[in-house]
């Protein structure tokens, strides 16, 4: 090899070894608050993310606790600081879009939807829940389903009652279950655990339309209607347990197993802990329902992730929503976190009896958004909704309630 030719080898191989070294430098930072028993669910997305894209290292960047509050007091510090991490969990909908896509700070997905196939993959009705200004916003990873009503089959065939499936048949349950000696029939927890039981109310007793009508501004806090519901909520909490406040949802939980009360209306998280920590039975040692006027309603949340503008490594955090959004990802992530996929041709086979049941009525219901869970009211709203919540239990003032939720409906921004 003559001189020329060694030195042209030289520089051939310093170029494959800079364009290796690139290669192996890939990374990409995942934000999210998937800790503790969620952790395993967030950790075989990455192993498949791995797999797929072995030369990238992936940072694994958890903020817990809180349901995501402390995630978001330190994501929103980033953003603002023009340092996002590549890709973030948030709840999907408006929680995202009221923040950060109105501040211009997101990138429109809609051509990785097309070229992916999630326009097809996803239920129309969730994707308008992700979608604003012409945009698709996040990539749902799950979904969740907030109008579920817990019972004991046991208790309620020694009480000899049935399952109520309107609020006015609850609330004269209620009153039999009284009669019969249980003090408390429905059992509720803490604050954001009685926000979830006014939105079941909300949605059982104005239907999914109206529901919609409420939080686009369509209709008022202060129309009758719902009006009417926040006094039909007073008195489904006349049969709740005196002790809420101290207790978390967990907590709330037991009670349905041991048998004090009779009733919980709980996201279906709670079949993960009836299944996992008391190891109990789907079907025989808990059961389940669609929370009362709400048999053909899906009220969803789903945790999804978007792509910030300007993060550092958008190559590597497009494909980790594309692993997101795919079924293999769906399939590997969801019957770890309790929760079903977002996708409508998901493997059935790998979930249990009651997401099972749970993905039939995500293909076959009307899909609608928790404002609790931040699909459908941005996080202004739901923030200091929680504050309204108390006050009505105090004085059980609907007008008031209705009144006071209407303000903070114009101050957010969706209604006038």
């Amino acid at each position: 090899m003559s001189k020329v030719q060694f030195k042209k080898a030289l520089l051939v191989a310093a170029a494959l070894a800079v364009t290796t070294s690139a290669a192996a430098a890939g990374k990409l930072e995942i934000f999210s608050w998937w800790s503790g028993d969620e952790g395993p669910a967030l950790e075989a997305l990455v192993k498949l993310y791995k797999q797929k894209y072995p030369a990238v290292a992936v940072d694994n960047a958890t903020v817990s606790g809180g349901a995501g509050t402390n995630a978001k007091a330190v994501l929103k510090t980033r953003m603002l600081g023009g340092t996002p991490p590549d890709s973030f969990q948030a709840h999907a909908g408006q929680e995202l879009i009221g923040t950060w896509v109105v501040a211009n700070r997101m990138e429109d997905l809609s051509a990785l939807f097309k070229s992916e196939g999630w326009d097809k993959a996803f239920p129309k009705d969730l994707t308008a829940l992700i979608s604003s200004k012409g945009g698709i916003w996040s990539v749902p990873v799950n979904v969740h389903r907030s109008n579920v009503m817990w019972y004991n089959p046991a208790k309620l065939k020694q009480w000899g009652v049935t399952v109520p499936k309107t609020w006015p048949e609850f609330i004269t349950t209620c009153a039999t279950l009284k009669r019969k000696g249980v003090a408390a029939p429905l059992v509720m927890g803490e604050n954001w655990t009685q926000q979830h039981l006014w939105e079941s109310v909300m949605i059982g007793t104005l239907g999914a339309q109206g529901w919609q009508d409420l939080f686009s501004g369509k209709i008022k806090f202060t129309d009758p209607r719902v009006v009417g519901a926040f006094t039909t909520y007073g008195k489904v909490m006349d049969c709740a347990n005196k002790d809420a406040s101290g207790l978390s949802w967990q907590q709330a939980s037991d009670r349905i197993v041991d048998g004090t009360s009779a009733f919980n209306i709980m996201g279906d998280w709670a079949a993960g802990y009836f299944t996992t920590t008391k190891k109990l039975a789907p079907g025989t040692g808990f059961g389940w329902a669609t929370s009362p006027g709400t048999s053909k309603v899906f009220v969803m949340l789903a945790d999804s992730f978007g792509l910030p503008k300007g993060a550092k490594n958008r190559a590597e955090a497009t494909n980790w929503l594309k692993v997101l959004g795919s079924k293999a990802g769906q399939d590997a992530f969801n019957p770890l976190k309790g929760s079903i996929a977002a996708r409508i041709d998901s493997d059935l086979s790998k979930y249990n009896t009651y997401s099972k049941s749970a993905a039939t009525d995500w293909k076959n219901s009307k899909i609608v958004g928790s404002m609790v869970h931040g699909a459908v009211a941005p996080e202004s709203f739901t923030s200091a909704f929680g504050a309204i919540i108390d006050q009505f239990a105090a004085t059980k003032n609907s007008a008031g309630a209705a009144a006071a939720a209407q303000q903070l409906a114009v101050k957010a921004g969706f209604s006038k």
